[in-house]
């Protein structure tokens, strides 16, 4: 596993983000792990994060995109810090733009704030955790009714790897619904492999008894 991966794990760990206990997922989902991003709550927080985002989309698409796209509303300082980041680390300075909740009718009026895109303008979207890409589904009509973009992919921080409508994870079925690549920072499947009985301040979060958790989770909601 390349080293910002486990960095990124032990960042959710630290930030309160990721934890392992008995949760309730939007979707109705008893789960035993939960990853919260409302808890990246500092500057020097959203800062790194924005780091490991950057450092996802180099690894997995190069230079190959021209914008960054953030649903609202976590979406807005994902693509904010990741843009950044990328022009801080990585000497890529990409454009950035989110949409409003409500179209504006004044001023320059639209639905988007940031770069104005443009016909062949190749776009990646940018989200914390997708469960069912229901925000995703949403974005894209706005994003091809502003122009006719090209969709780069979509990155996420962590893919549960779980069932999304169907029988396929929701990242699956995103890049097979709108033929893009669609990737994470990490997988629960590396988180696992790296959190597995390791003891983080003299603490071991996923033990046997966690691990086994998971494991029947995935058996009735796992891909």
């Amino acid at each position: 596993m390349e080293q910002y991966k486990k960095d990124f794990i032990l960042f959710m760990v630290e930030s309160n983000v990721l934890t392992f206990g008995d949760f309730i997922t939007k979707s109705g989902r008893k789960t035993p792990f939960f990853i919260n991003t409302g808890k990246y709550r500092t500057g020097a927080q959203i800062a790194k994060l924005g780091e490991f985002y950057a450092e996802a989309l180099i690894k997995k698409l190069g230079a190959n995109f021209d914008v960054l796209f953030g649903p609202a509303y976590k979406g807005i300082p994902l693509v904010v810090t990741a843009s950044s980041a990328l022009h801080r680390t990585h000497d890529n300075n990409v454009a950035f733009c989110f949409n409003r909740k409500e179209v504006k009718d004044h001023g320059e009026g639209g639905s988007l704030v940031g770069h104005p895109l443009q016909d062949g303008d190749r776009v990646v979207i940018v989200e914390d955790v997708t469960t069912a890409g229901t925000s995703v589904r949403e974005s894209v009509p706005i994003l091809k009714h502003a122009a006719n973009v090209t969709l780069a992919g979509l990155v996420v921080s962590v893919d549960r790897m779980e069932r999304g409508t169907g029988t396929q994870s929701a990242l699956q079925e995103l890049a097979e619904a709108f033929d893009m690549p669609t990737f994470a920072i990490v997988t629960m499947a590396e988180v696992i492999e790296f959190l597995y009985n390791k003891e983080i301040d003299g603490k071991v979060l996923l033990d046997d008894t966690i691990k086994s958790a998971i494991e029947d989770y995935y058996k009735i909601y796992g891909v």
